[in-house]
């Protein structure tokens, strides 16, 4: 088991379940928070236990502890619509404010949350490049620079002693990075569904991995190469 890969010229270690660590750069980054779901849910009728905020900021929290990074860089669907950010409850906005006090907290722009401005700190851009990398929600086809990103919340399934199980999980090709999803109350994608397939924007003999987490670090998993879909 490896508990560190290199992508982009850069060194990351994959941390908990769903995060990374960029230690040259001091950087916290996770993905698709989805802060406030139960509560969105709640409007339409749909009732979930309204614990998914703070449970997923305690989780920021602890690997903050453990690293202590200079910045928390989320990577979009940071709140699961526009009007999360003001309907987050007291105590999970608190926990907010003392991270984004105690580091550089960057929230990058989603699909979910276009209109997010940091109204419990942090500061709001749309995407941003570090070291040659650049950082947004939604995988772009055709840049050339190395990318991380996040937005489709992979999984890896297999069948185990006859148990079908399913772990959230990176994908990455050559320059494609995508993160799982953080949040508590989310959802998944197979991670071989054609939507990630093209994401990784395969150029001819490349081939995509499953970084998967485990206790020590993550596992590989080969996925497919750049014939395995129609460009």
């Amino acid at each position: 088991m490896a508990d560190s890969f290199e992508f982009g010229g850069a060194c990351f270690e994959v941390v908990g379940e769903a995060a990374l660590y960029w230690r040259a750069q001091e950087a916290l980054l996770v993905s698709d928070l989805h802060l406030e779901k139960a509560s969105a849910f709640a409007l339409s009728g749909q009732m979930l236990p309204p614990y998914d905020s703070i449970a997923t900021l305690e989780d920021i929290a602890a690997l903050c502890k453990k690293y202590r990074p200079a910045k928390i860089i989320s990577l979009g669907d940071n709140f699961h619509d526009d009007d999360g950010e003001s309907r987050l409850a007291d105590s999970a906005a608190e926990l907010l404010v003392n991270l984004a006090c105690d580091t550089e907290w960057i929230w990058i722009t989603g699909n979910h949350d276009r209109d997010v401005s940091g109204i419990w700190g942090g500061n709001a851009r749309d995407e941003m490049t570090l070291s040659g990398i650049t950082l947004r929600h939604e995988a772009q086809r055709g840049d050339p620079n190395p990318e991380i990103s996040g937005h489709f919340h992979p999984k890896f399934r297999q069948v185990l002693r006859g148990r079908l199980v399913s772990r959230r999980c990176f994908v990455k090709s050559t320059r494609k990075l995508i993160m799982p999803a953080f949040g508590t109350l989310t959802g998944g994608l197979d991670v071989q569904d054609i939507a990630i397939l093209r994401a990784c924007d395969l150029s001819d003999g490349e081939g995509a991995d499953a970084l998967v987490a485990t206790r020590t670090g993550f596992a590989r998993f080969p996925l497919y190469s750049a014939g395995a879909f129609a460009k």
